[in-house]
């Protein structure tokens, strides 16, 4: 068990590096700024009086790139079933996604820099005259602050030393989830977790496998996903680890299997393909499921009786865990028991760790992401 709230089956190389355990240490009592977003003792840019004035309105529309749109998006996934409010997320440049229709939105516009291309021109093209605007942005000379004074819209600062992929328990992705009708304190367990030792030593092992894998080549981090609401939250993973640890030609491959569906397409490749892979089980235990229409059972079929959806997903998860324990392929198991904002705090939070000491125990700079900005310029150089 990972937390009361998350079953969890660690690797069963069950490695443990005193490394590892030594830069946990560091990392929790260094003035992190990213970690203190994590934590109880943030103060988010944003009062209750901006929640309060957008609170009665139904449909938002947030338009950002990466990071600044992954984190709320995976909230919105995950909790829908808490949240009565219509959200819409904007972020690539798509000719179909980026049409103007007759619905009026408001909108939450997010660039940390506030010079992000794609922002821009989907904020030019979809804003329109009298919606309400808020923009996440750092407040200094840039295109989208100024766009926003232009606008009259609320304008919240975006913190510079926290970068996108790590900015979702700030204001980036915690003004969304208030925005949602979400509790935006329930979701920073940071406190909680460092006291936890079960979680403690669970993240410590896995960091401490991580480093065994990619010593024995094994680059691909794949993830085998029974749990459709939490798509949007391993594409804000996938960004998470991708970014963090793809430099000097070093890094781990991010993968999202949509289960059962892969069982019909990858599954054969990862059973019995090239062996340079580690996974990631995921399943949350649903109550409320579809049950199986058992007068259209065919005596053939008589073990579907009475099952309801969530007991046949987890039946193929279970036995596909079987089958990769009989031929010793390497993966982890988390089981979320209850879908709330605090379970997905501490999947946040520990994500959000395990990345960052990764990163520090292969010497590596998980903060920045110096590849990516040589596209910006170059896109720049092309359009000017």
């Amino acid at each position: 068990m990972l937390t009361n709230q998350i079953n969890f089956k660690n690797f069963k190389i069950n490695k443990n590096s005193p490394t590892v355990k030594k830069n946990f240490i560091l990392l929790i009592n260094s003035k992190n700024e990213i970690l203190k977003s994590l934590s109880k003792n943030y103060k988010n840019n944003f009062t209750k009086n901006i929640t309060k004035k957008f609170k009665n309105l139904f449909n938002f529309r947030i338009i950002g790139m990466g990071g600044s749109v992954l984190g709320s998006q995976a909230i919105y996934d995950f909790l829908k079933i808490k949240i009565k409010k219509n959200f819409i997320f904007v972020n690539n440049l798509q000719n179909q996604k980026v049409k103007n229709n007759k619905t009026n939105y408001s909108n939450l516009v997010i660039s940390k820099s506030g010079n992000t291309i794609e922002t821009i021109v989907n904020a030019n093209i979809l804003i329109k005259k009298n919606e309400k605007n808020i923009f996440i942005t750092e407040k200094r000379n840039s295109y989208l602050y100024i766009l926003a004074q232009k606008l009259k819209a609320e304008i919240i600062h975006h913190n510079n030393f926290i970068g996108g992929r790590y900015s979702v328990l700030s204001e980036v992705g915690m003004l969304p989830a208030e925005l949602m009708g979400l509790n935006s304190s329930n979701f920073r367990q940071l406190n909680n977790l460092i006291k936890n030792k079960r979680f403690v030593n669970s993240l410590i092992s896995n960091v401490s496998s991580t480093i065994y894998f990619l010593k024995k080549k094994k680059f691909n981090s794949i993830i085998i996903n029974y749990d459709e609401s939490s798509e949007n939250f391993f594409k804000w993973y996938q960004q998470l680890i991708a970014e963090s640890l793809g430099k000097k030609k070093r890094g781990l491959l991010p993968i999202i299997s949509n289960m059962p569906k892969d069982n019909h397409s990858v599954m054969q490749l990862y059973l019995d393909g090239f062996q340079n892979n580690f996974f990631t089980f995921f399943y949350t235990n649903e109550k409320k499921s579809k049950k199986i229409n058992s007068n259209l059972i065919l005596p053939s079929q008589q073990y579907l009786k009475n099952k309801n959806l969530s007991q046949i997903i987890r039946a193929q998860k279970n036995a596909t865990e079987n089958v990769f324990k009989k031929k010793n392929i390497p993966f982890r198991s988390f089981e979320i028991k209850k879908r709330n904002e605090k379970t997905l705090g501490e999947l946040f939070c520990f994500f959000i760790l395990e990345t960052i000491l990764i990163g520090q125990s292969m010497n590596l700079n998980p903060y920045d992401q110096p590849a990516v900005e040589l596209i910006k310029k170059e896109t720049k150089k092309i359009l000017v």
